[in-house]
């Protein structure tokens, strides 16, 4: 009786580790996040450049909450970032001018400034990495 119960509980284990790791795979965000958890989580697949899952929960963060600009504004900026990182320069440029267009709103000083200007350098470090490309011959890796 005994090892029945221990295999059972083996079984539930492994059940629920089942459970987890198949949510995981299918890019299931729980819906009763907060906010604050779906940076969170963003952040710590980030940190460890696991880019795909961050731009999920930072996808799940502007869809939750269109209502609230700061948080539209962190998730758009956040998303274009990820996409500079990976280097995919035309989705970061897209990205970032689509940020930058709610600055030019009348309630612009409500938004938080900090990501307008963040924005704006990492469009010129796109600007001056495609300027260096072009100039560098065609037969360098890029770099």
């Amino acid at each position: 009786m005994k090892k029945f119960s221990i295999n059972l509980r083996l079984l539930f284990f492994a059940g629920i580790v089942f459970f987890v790791c198949a949510c995981a795979s299918t890019g299931y965000i729980p819906y009763d996040l907060y906010p604050a958890e779906l940076i969170q989580r963003a952040q710590e697949a980030s940190d460890r450049n696991r880019h795909n899952v961050a731009l999920r929960y930072y996808e799940a963060l502007l869809q939750r909450n269109r209502n609230n600009l700061d948080l539209v504004i962190t998730a758009k900026y956040e998303i274009a970032f990820i996409h500079y990182q990976q280097r995919n320069f035309d989705l970061a440029r897209a990205g970032f001018n689509s940020l930058l267009e709610y600055y030019e709103s009348p309630n612009a000083e409500l938004l938080p400034q900090q990501f307008r200007r963040l924005a704006e350098i990492v469009l010129e470090r796109i600007d001056e990495r495609e300027q260096q490309a072009a100039r560098r011959p065609s037969w360098l890796p890029f770099r």
